[in-house]
């Protein structure tokens, strides 16, 4: 239990109503059975408005109440009502302070980008832990340190999530935290006011134009986390991309570079690719890891980066990295009965389906044809259809296009969406099968020995959006029980 006057210290409070001298355990911003959290901070979201469920709150036993705008039925209850302009802001503010701000107790390092954040965080975690540091995750796919492990329900958790789970590591005496920093938990103050030890910056492209409505929204939302740093933090910018001086040009960081093509602090460059491993040359050493592509070049990169900025012995550092496996739905594979091989991978914008078909044909030998299953989520962007129906069509052999999430949409007009960016040229490459399985099903019987099938856009994913419903639905699973019956 702590003192709600210790709880607010930070929060820009415009009003207070009611006494003030009350013992908090604990806090929530839903609607859900409150028990023994005792205030109810009240925020604005994409969809609903937390506002609204306020008399909800109170009838559940919450004593306390943040919100931006004072309701109607405020002389009703006998409790404390606290008015402030930003509700997401107090929130975050308000749980860091609950929890022991945790966040400057750790070294919190954030992965930004488009894409490889899963990728980095997921591996660097591996990494270091192997090197002896004791190290948390909080990504995508999951939340891990130690012995606990849960799935994540988003990129970057809620803040009160978050400083629990941060907290959590801090007991046990972790060391480092990585962590995937989405635009959206930037645009939210999931991660507002933390404290980062550092931050990495992976690359920028075409994506969640829904939600930020321009590219310069969203490029300047992942910017806003680099003008945070302080000169104890570090910000690691890959330079190759056009976007990574635009990040730093504003930060106290200290900064570092990495590329594959240009001048930088860490470089790297693809000696050789397989399609069960590549070669690099890495700061003048060469390795073999079982990753491929030239996006999983950076990934690794960024890796080694971060390693030798804690000053992990270089050769060590190269000997964990060439063990490191694929994380799960990141070009991860297998080897059909009919020999077939079959990739599955999370890749759903533009540019990472554009990156994932480019690497396998150039790995690919001239009698191996490369199929494609794909579609697009429903209630997003949907300017990225057509790019994706137009580069998976003149990248693959064949392309047979499916449900991903539809969620609200009709999958029917999802689909032609992305048919609308196929040529004239490709129209006898393309199929159309809306039933996902199926679609996966008319995959192996267009292919033959030796040929590769790529099933995108889902990876790590094991269920699918329909409407208002969920269903299980594992593409590797799946996939797997398909191609070898």
């Amino acid at each position: 239990m702590k003192e709600l006057k210790e709880i607010l210290f930070g929060v820009n409070i415009d009003s207070v109503y009611g006494d003030t001298n009350l013992s908090i355990s604990g806090i929530s911003f839903d609607s859900r059975q409150i028990k023994q959290n005792n205030i109810f901070i009240a925020i604005k979201g994409y969809d609903l408005d937390g506002h609204n469920y306020i008399d909800q709150s109170i009838n559940n036993g919450a004593i306390v109440v943040v919100c931006e705008s004072l309701p109607k039925t405020i002389n009703k209850y006998e409790i404390v009502f606290i008015k402030v302009k930003c509700s997401k802001i107090a929130l975050y503010t308000i749980s860091s302070n609950l929890y022991g701000n945790p966040s400057s107790k750790i070294d919190l390092i954030g992965v930004t980008g488009t894409n490889g954040k899963t990728t980095i965080t997921s591996l660097l975690y591996k990494l270091f832990n192997n090197q002896g540091i004791k190290s948390g995750l909080i990504s995508t796919i999951n939340i891990e340190y130690e012995e606990f492990t849960e799935n994540s329900k988003n990129t970057t958790p809620d803040p009160i999530l978050l400083n629990h789970h941060l907290n959590e590591m801090v007991k046990r005496n972790i060391k480092v935290c990585f962590i995937e920093v989405s635009s959206h938990g930037i645009k939210q103050k999931r991660v507002f006011g933390k404290d980062f030890k550092g931050i990495v910056f992976t690359n920028l492209t075409h994506d969640h134009i829904d939600y930020h409505k321009t590219f310069k929204d969203y490029r300047d939302t992942k910017k806003e986390v680099f003008d945070t740093l302080n000169k104890k933090s570090f910000a690691l910018i890959n330079i190759d991309d056009k976007n990574g001086k635009f990040m730093t040009q504003n930060s106290s960081a200290r900064v570092y570079t990495y590329s594959l093509k240009s001048k930088s602090n860490f470089s790297c460059r693809i000696v050789e690719q397989q399609l069960n491993g590549m070669l690099l040359n890495m700061e003048n050493s060469e390795i073999w890891t079982k990753l491929i592509g030239e996006f999983n070049a950076y990934n690794l990169l960024a890796i080694y980066s971060v390693g030798k900025i804690y000053e992990i012995d270089s050769l060590n550092l190269l000997t964990n990295i060439s063990e490191l496996n694929s994380v799960q739905g990141r070009l991860q594979s297998f080897l059909s009965n009919s020999n077939v091989t079959v990739i599955i991978d999370y890749a759903h914008t533009p540019d990472a389906v554009e990156n994932v078909l480019s690497t396998i044909n150039k790995i690919k030998k001239s009698n191996q044809n490369l199929i494609t299953v794909i579609g697009c989520g429903g209630d997003r962007d949907k300017a990225k259809r057509s790019m994706i129906g137009k580069i998976c069509s003149d990248l693959s052999y064949k392309v047979i296009f499916t449900s991903d999430n539809p969620r609200s949409e009709n999958p029917e007009s999802i689909i032609k969406d992305i048919v609308s960016g196929v040529s004239n040229y490709n129209n006898n490459k393309i199929l159309v099968q809306i039933e996902r399985s199926k679609a996966i099903e008319e995959a192996k019987k267009n292919s033959e020995e030796g040929d590769i099938v790529l099933i995108a856009g889902k990876g790590h994913e094991d269920y699918q959006i329909l409407k208002n419903k969920v269903i299980k639905f594992d593409d590797f699973k799946i996939a797997k029980k398909i191609f070898n019956k």
